[in-house]
């Protein structure tokens, strides 16, 4: 063995930090926020404790709280006094997250990012407009499993895609009127971030940057968050236009495809189980790569450490380090002001 390589030298006390190659800032993270257009009072959300939905008039102070821990940016979710087929409210001059945004850009100094979708806001629960036959083709579907695909497919379940487009990019634009600094089209509609962006530019807002979900995985961590703002489907799935789990190179053309449309920032959403796919769009794009520490990722630990299995702060801390390591160089997170707290 050659005894001149000693790695265990740089692990001491003082020389430590100083060859760390990994760097965690509160000027990393993004903390989401709930408004919910329902309620007068902050409502706990039981799957992520710690977390509550807060009516309109709390938002302010929800966002200050925030920024009190040294987070610098929030990203606004809505839920909606009301819902229909097409989700009208998403667009609405006096929308929750419309109200919300007026209210945090004009008494805070935070940086406003909006996430733009229209689940929350249909009563179908799904991300765009449904054809008008998508529920019962689903329902017989499921009731007959002799017909190809099966209820676990949503077989037939058909969101109108280039309807779709109109509706966020009309969202999108409501949101930057009422002083949004970012938005984030979130539904996986082909074509979003373009549509977005020339409805964006024809509005004179061409100095609002895109972030896109641009890899953005049908996942099983997403529950706690469905719960936090009211967007399950009603029926069916998302597996015809959120991305197969299974699939890494799909990703890479998803960016592509992205970038090519005006994207300034790429996100993959979940991190943790797709930090090699973090690594990939890190390593194949030039543009700021977010990352999206969703909520299923947060309740875990959060159960593991109320359970006494797991230190939650060091192991929030670890993980989220882990994605930043992996290349993003934003990263929304649930335990961004737990993080922002616990550093030196």
């Amino acid at each position: 063995m050659d005894m001149t390589r000693r790695p265990r030298r740089l692990r001491r006390d003082g020389v430590r930090g100083l060859v760390s190659e990994t760097t965690l800032n509160a000027s990393d993270l993004i903390a989401p926020v709930f408004v919910d257009a329902t309620t007068e009072a902050r409502v706990p959300i039981e799957s992520m404790p710690g977390h509550e939905r807060v009516p309109v008039s709390e938002a302010v102070a929800r966002v200050e709280e925030v920024l009190a821990t040294g987070v610098e940016a929030v990203i606004v979710f809505g839920v909606p006094e009301s819902k229909d087929e097409r989700g009208s409210r998403a667009w609405a001059e006096d929308g929750v997250v419309q109200e919300a945004v007026r209210r945090i850009t004009a008494e805070t100094d935070a940086y406003v990012i909006t996430d733009v979708c229209l689940c929350e806001y249909t009563e179908h629960g799904h991300c765009g407009v449904l054809a008008s036959d998508a529920r019962e083709n689903w329902e017989e579907r499921r009731s007959d499993p002799g017909v190809a695909g099966g209820a676990r497919t949503g077989g037939g379940l058909t969101v109108k895609n280039d309807e779709t487009l109109d509706l966020l990019a009309r969202t999108a634009v409501s949101h930057v009127e009422a002083g949004a600094d970012m938005v984030a089209p979130s539904s996986m509609a082909d074509g979003q971030v373009g549509a977005l962006r020339a409805a964006l530019d024809e509005a004179g807002h061409e100095n609002v940057p895109v972030m896109a979900y641009a890899v953005k995985y049908e996942s099983a961590f997403y529950g706690p968050f469905r719960d936090a703002a009211d967007g399950a489907p009603a029926f069916g799935d998302r597996r015809h236009y959120q991305m197969d789990p299974a699939n890494g190179r799909e990703a890479m053309r998803m960016a592509e495809r992205d970038a090519a449309e005006g994207a300034d920032v790429l996100m993959v959403k979940p991190a943790l189980p797709y930090l090699d796919v973090v690594a990939d769009v890190r390593r194949e794009f030039d543009h700021p790569v977010a990352a999206y520490n969703v909520s299923g990722e947060y309740a875990m630990l959060k159960a593991a450490g109320e359970k006494g299995w797991l230190d939650a702060t060091e192991s929030a801390y670890e993980s989220v380090l882990s994605i930043k390591r992996a290349g993003a160089d934003l990263i929304i997170t649930y335990f961004a002001e737990d993080i922002a707290r616990s550093l030196p």
